[in-house]
């Protein structure tokens, strides 16, 4: 009888430990830090291409990108997160000035759909805005013309393990420091299969223009166990504005070891207006070495050329960069 009594008191105490542990959820936290050594090549020549947003924003010399904080809950099927980021590189991306990358709640209605209520990052293009989630470590034109945030609804559905789709609707993406103060909102869609996405976003873009088109694809495929070429290209057109882009960027990586990677990102890059085009494009060489599981080096190599634009009045510059990325 003892003994009945003893097993009674332990499965009743695994059960209440159980369900505390179940009620407290789940908390964790995530982030990055990245700095750099920037040169443009060319003798008297201020600044480099693409290591911050914006384009030429970066002098030569020393320089900060951004430390990035993500707390994120989780209990039961809901959850929120806080995607705190600080910096030029996320000031530039950012119009809170950097403070809120993301910020939003979430509600997982099944295992397939998921709600999402605040501000997050696009699901528009290839690159991202942490540079712990791309190859290169300068962007590219194509990243650089946006969206890069969103504020609004979206409903992810998860058809199948290789089909999704996703519908959002949100303020104009140029609006992010705060409510929409019009009626004009933006729409999303994406569909996913196979790791080949199909993105487009409608609408009012925040900065005056009501009928803006943007429609993207993005993937990827495996040539070789060692060998990935990713693929980013995008359209964009509004009649209001009579402007837009077009452009496509190849993303050719080779791993040759656990901890060294080779990569080309060739980019040809257009803006279109009634008053003309001007394409450019830009070549970039990088190397990733990781020298610990968190700590990742990039060394690159970028040349960019145009016959239509100038960089620091010149048709062409040549920039080298050094980057340290930390993740944790």
């Amino acid at each position: 009888m003892k003994k009945l009594i003893f097993t009674l008191l332990l499965a009743s105490s695994l059960i209440v430990t159980g369900q505390e542990k179940e009620d407290k959820g789940t908390f964790t936290l995530s982030g990055s830090v990245d700095v750099y050594h920037s040169s443009n090549l060319r003798s008297n020549s201020p600044g480099s291409i693409g290591v911050l947003y914006g384009g030429s924003g970066a002098a030569n010399g020393f320089g900060l990108g951004m430390v990035n904080t993500i707390f994120s809950y989780e209990k039961g099927k809901a959850g929120v997160v806080a995607d705190l980021a600080y910096g030029p590189r996320a000031n530039a991306a950012n119009a809170y000035e950097g403070a809120i990358n993301q910020l939003y709640a979430y509600y997982k209605a099944s295992e397939s759909v998921t709600f999402t209520l605040g501000q997050f990052n696009t699901w528009y293009g290839y690159e991202v805005i942490s540079p712990t989630g791309n190859f290169n470590y300068s962007v590219s034109y194509l990243f650089n013309a946006g969206p890069f945030s969103h504020t609004g609804l979206k409903v992810d559905y998860a058809a199948s393990e290789d089909l999704s789709f996703m519908f959002a609707l949100t303020n104009p993406h140029g609006i992010t420091a705060g409510a929409n103060p019009s009626s004009n909102y933006q729409l999303g869609f994406q569909t996913g299969y196979k790791g080949q996405y199909f993105n487009l976003a409608y609408g009012a873009d925040g900065f005056g223009f009501n009928d803006v088109l943007y429609l993207d694809y993005t993937g990827g495929f495996d040539l070789s166990d060692s060998f990935f070429l990713g693929i980013n290209a995008a359209y964009a057109n509004s009649s209001d504005a009579d402007a837009g882009y077009q452009g496509v960027a190849l993303y050719l990586q080779n791993t040759f070891s656990d901890t060294f990677s080779v990569g080309l990102r060739p980019e040809f890059f257009t803006t279109t207006s009634g008053a003309g085009d001007a394409s450019q494009s830009a070549y970039t060489l990088s190397a990733n070495k990781s020298l610990t599981s968190s700590l990742n080096i990039i060394a690159e190599l970028r040349y960019d050329t145009s016959s239509d634009v100038t960089f620091f009045g010149k048709d062409n510059v040549t920039g080298a960069t050094l980057a340290a990325v930390y993740s944790f």
